[in-house]
């Protein structure tokens, strides 16, 4: 029996019967405003159920702990995921001075507590200590792989493995607020930075590394990412705004399927051209060498993939199916593929 687009099978007495709702051909990226408490993956998961998109990923783990942008991709927007992934991005986090916990944030046992008498001064040196190329150890509770277990794993069963210094960057730490939470001794006081680092930054082991570096000790209170490369909260969703919003509200969330790559050169191809190109033909055009380029056929939201420019040659790195390109310019379609409610 089918219900408007949903199909709904029969179930055992008892039971509610199984609802299965046909997928669509969604293509785009949605930046979503993560809640506190849920994974990324679980975010994912239930905005793609929202959308019944065949296809779809993240670009990059926000944990649970965090709340903030989440750009979501869909359909031929997967396709680029890695360049959000490998993105800078910009977190705003406030840390309390004067207490150390196990695992660097607030969930954790508080482990050590001290006075605090920390100038603006001292803080921003402190911060400028870790700004620029700097060696950083991934905290025990995270989700990076040993033997095949992720570290938390280890970590709850009193286990420490040994970890190796990755080379990460800090572009830059901005000071945004101060606030006096231990008024009486003087005990607790937080300080809300704006960090814009390289992937694979943790900002709990810069909390701790600064409060460190203090004397005092410190741990991370709250975390928002901010921004991701080009992309910030501007026009960013809740989970409970998108599930209010009828299909088509949905659907005009979505930003272009390039987004993730909007500030890299364009390149324009006639038909012939655009042809050639997703059947990965080079193609020798007057152009400076550059090591990413957006390509495009005539219309305008002709998208056809990536590539780059050597030597006066147009090669292609990234493509569109002609599936895709068609996806692109016509309305969002439907497909017998059906996910199970």
């Amino acid at each position: 029996m089918s219900v408007g687009n949903s199909i709904v099978r029969s179930a055992p007495a008892g039971q509610a019967p199984r609802v299965k709702v046909p997928r669509r051909a969604v293509h785009g990226v949605l930046l979503l405003d993560k809640p506190l408490g849920l994974s990324s993956n679980d975010a994912l998961m239930k905005v793609k159920r929202l959308y019944r998109a065949e296809k779809a990923g993240h670009t990059g783990t926000l944990d649970p702990l965090a709340t903030g942008l989440l750009p979501l991709c869909f359909g031929a927007a997967t396709k680029f995921s890695q360049t959000g992934l490998d993105a800078d991005k910009t977190y705003r986090a406030t840390l309390k001075l004067g207490i150390t916990t196990a695992t660097g944030d607030a969930e954790g046992e508080v482990l050590q507590r001290a006075e605090v008498n920390v100038t603006r001064a001292q803080f921003e040196a402190a911060c400028a200590a870790f700004t620029g190329d700097i060696a950083q150890v991934p905290p025990m509770h995270s989700a990076l792989k040993h033997d095949g277990k992720p570290l938390y794993a280890y970590a709850r069963a009193g286990i420490e493995i040994e970890r190796d210094a990755r080379p990460v960057t800090i572009h830059r730490i901005d000071i945004t607020a101060l606030q006096h939470q231990g008024l009486t001794n003087g005990t607790e006081d937080a300080w809300t930075i704006d960090v814009r680092c390289s992937k694979g930054t943790y900002i709990r082991t810069l909390a701790e590394d600064i409060g460190r570096t203090l004397g005092c000790g410190a741990h991370l209170v709250a975390l928002r990412r901010i921004a991701s490369g080009t992309l910030t909260l501007e026009g960013a969703q809740t989970l409970e705004a998108l599930a209010a919003m009828t299909e088509a509200e949905r659907d005009a969330q979505l930003h272009d399927a390039d987004s993730l790559i909007a500030d890299w050169p364009v390149v324009r191809l006639d038909d012939e051209g655009a042809g050639r190109f997703l059947s990965g033909v080079r193609r020798r055009l007057p152009l400076p060498d550059a090591p990413h380029v957006r390509v495009y056929g005539p219309q305008e939201k002709a998208f056809l993939g990536s590539g780059h420019i050597t030597a006066g040659e147009l090669i292609s790195n990234r493509l569109l199916s002609p599936v895709e390109v068609q996806g692109l310019l016509a309305p969002i379609r439907e497909t017998n593929e059906v996910i199970t409610t």
